[in-house]
């Protein structure tokens, strides 16, 4: 039977927590390594929104966005229970995609949003790194003592967030959170999807 195939890029957080889930749910896929500056024809064949990751399934269903796909690989196999049900679980996430996300990009690229300096959106970003630092104050991961499913789907974009300005990141008072940020990052299945693919060719 033909494995499905996942779009991907190596650095998109979007991608990283869709690997994360597949690798975790044990889920074969072909990866197939994109250049963001040249998209192959046959993954906007398959996702008209060109954007990554896009998981084309043996049967040719597309599922596009990744908070699905993470949804998706969960329903297959979910040993530990990361998709539990917890009332700040969601809602986490939800935040995380939306008011940390805007604030992340127009920190990392503040020379497009010249409203204001770097500094203000960051600040705007620590809103909801305090939020975390909170919550990894009561227990180990974000929900309870063991990885979750916000855990996962939230640790890419504040690993982008920490590599903006790494010397500030180094010295902000967020103990908790760097603690969990580490592990995360020292963790055999984040450092597994993080392996490098040769660019995918439809050649």
């Amino acid at each position: 039977m033909q494995n499905a195939i996942l779009y991907s890029y190596r650095r998109c957080p979007y991608a990283m927590r869709a690997r994360m889930a597949l690798r975790y749910s044990n889920v074969e896929v072909e990866i197939r390594e994109i250049s963001l500056k040249q998209k192959p024809a046959a993954m906007i064949a398959a996702s008209p929104k060109a954007t990554v990751p896009v998981l084309v399934l043996a049967s040719g269903e597309v599922i596009e966005q990744s908070l699905d796909i993470m949804n998706w690989a969960l329903e297959k196999s979910d040993v530990d229970h990361w998709n539990i049900q917890h009332s700040e679980q969601e809602e986490l996430i939800l935040s995380n995609d939306t008011t940390f996300k805007k604030s992340l990009d127009q920190y990392k690229y503040a020379i497009r949003f010249p409203e204001h300096p770097a500094e203000v959106y960051r600040a705007q970003g620590e809103v909801f790194l305090q939020r975390l630092e909170a919550l990894l104050e009561q227990n180990i991961y974000l929900c309870r003592d063991s990885i979750s499913k916000a855990d996962i789907a939230i640790f890419p974009f504040v690993r982008q967030f920490s590599m903006v300005d790494e010397a500030w990141f180094k010295t902000a008072h967020y103990p908790a959170l760097k603690v969990w940020l580490e592990h995360l990052l020292q963790s055999a299945l984040f450092i597994d999807v993080m392996q490098k693919y040769p660019l995918w060719s439809e050649a």
